[in-house]
C-alpha cells in the first residue's frame, strides 16, 4: 500500500553520526551549517574516544553523546528521534508539528559536506521522499573489492526492483514519511541497503543525486578487511530479514513488482 502524501517539509536538519572523527568533524559541521534550508546541525557522538563531541560543539553543532558505541544505525535514530521530540514540544497545542527533512551526513566529509545540498532540494520541493548521494564516476573508486557493494545492489534489486548505483551511500535526505517507513532501522552497516528496500516498498519516491563529496577511503590492511567483513555480515543479515518478510507477505514485494513493470515499459 502506498503511503499517503504529506506536505513537503520547509526546513532541514543535518544529522551527523560520528565516532572518532576529531580530525574532520569541525570542518564537516561548518560546511553543513552553510547548506540552504538547514537550521539545525545535530551531531551524535557515538562513543568516541577522542574529542569529536567537543570539537563539533565548538563548531556550532548541537551534540548528543552515546557513552558507549552503539553503531551507525542507532546514532542515526538517536538524532532523528531527538529532533522529533523537539518538533513536537515546539508545536502549539492542538497543532500538528511541522517536521523537517532529515539530511544524514557522514562525519568525515569535511568541507565537501556543503555539496550534499542537492539532496535536500527534491525533498523540500515535494518531488522525492528520499534522495541518495552518488559520487561522480571518477571519485567512486575506493580501496575495497566490491563484494559488499555487489551484495547490497543485488539484494535491493531483488527485494524492491530499485537499481541502486551506490547502495551503501550514507548521505541521504528523507522526508519524515520516508524515515517512518524505514523503521526499525537494520542494525549496523545494513542500514542503508535496508532503508532503500523499505522506503521503495512503502510506495515512496526515491531518487539518486550526484554530489561532489570527498570521503576518507578505506584501505586494504587487516583493520580495513575486518571492517568490510562486518559490513558484509550486516548487509547480508538485513537482506535475509527482508527476504523472509517478503515470503511471509506472499512473495515479491509491491515495490519490486511496480519497478519491474516500469522497467519493461521503458525498455530497461
Amino acid at each position: 500500500m502506498s503511503a499517503q502524501p504529506h506536505a513537503a517539509p520547509e526546513a532541514v536538519a543535518a544529522i551527523i553520526p560520528a565516532m572518532n572523527e576529531s580530525a574532520r568533524i569541525a570542518a564537516t559541521v561548518t560546511a553543513a551549517k552553510q547548506i540552504p534550508g538547514v537550521d539545525i546541525v545535530l551531531v551524535v557522538d557515538d562513543g568516541s574516544a577522542d574529542d569529536t563531541g567537543t570539537l563539533a560543539r565548538r563548531a556550532g553543532a548541537e551534540v548528543i553523546t552515546h557513552p558507549k558505541n552503539k553503531g551507525k544505525a542507532a546514532a542515526m535514530m538517536t538524532g532523528a528521534f531527538a529532533l522529533r521530540n523537539r518538533e513536537i514540544s515546539d508545536a502549539d497545542p492542538g497543532v500538528e508539528p511541522t517536521h523537517r527533512a532529515l539530511l544524514f551526513i557522514d562525519g568525515d566529509l569535511e568541507d565537501s559536506a556543503i555539496n550534499t545540498a542537492p539532496l535536500a532540494e527534491p525533498v523540500l520541493a515535494g518531488e522525492a521522499d528520499m534522495t541518495i548521494a552518488i559520487l561522480p564516476a571518477q571519485k567512486r573508486k575506493g580501496g575495497g573489492f566490491g563484494f559488499v557493494v555487489g551484495l547490497a545492489k543485488k539484494g535491493i534489486a531483488e527485494l524492491s526492483g530499485f537499481e541502486a548505483t551506490q547502495p551503501l551511500s550514507g548521505m541521504r535526505c528523507l522526508s519524515r514519511e520516508a524515515f517512518d517507513a524505514a523503521l526499525p532501522f537494520a542494525a549496523g552497516w545494513g542500514v542503508e541497503a535496508a532503508m532503500t528496500i523499505d522506503v521503495v516498498n512503502a510506495g515512496l519516491r526515491v531518487e539518486e543525486v550526484e554530489c561532489d563529496l570527498h570521503h576518507r577511503v578505506t584501505g586494504r590492511d587487516l583493520k580495513a578487511q575486518l571492517h568490510r567483513a562486518a559490513q558484509y555480515r550486516d548487509v547480508a543479515r538485513a537482506i535475509i530479514v527482508r527476504r523472509i518478510r517478503a515470503k511471509r507477505n506472499g512473495g515479491t514485494p509491491a515495490g519490486a513488482r511496480r519497478n519491474g513493470e516500469n522497467q519493461k515499459e521503458t525498455g530497461k
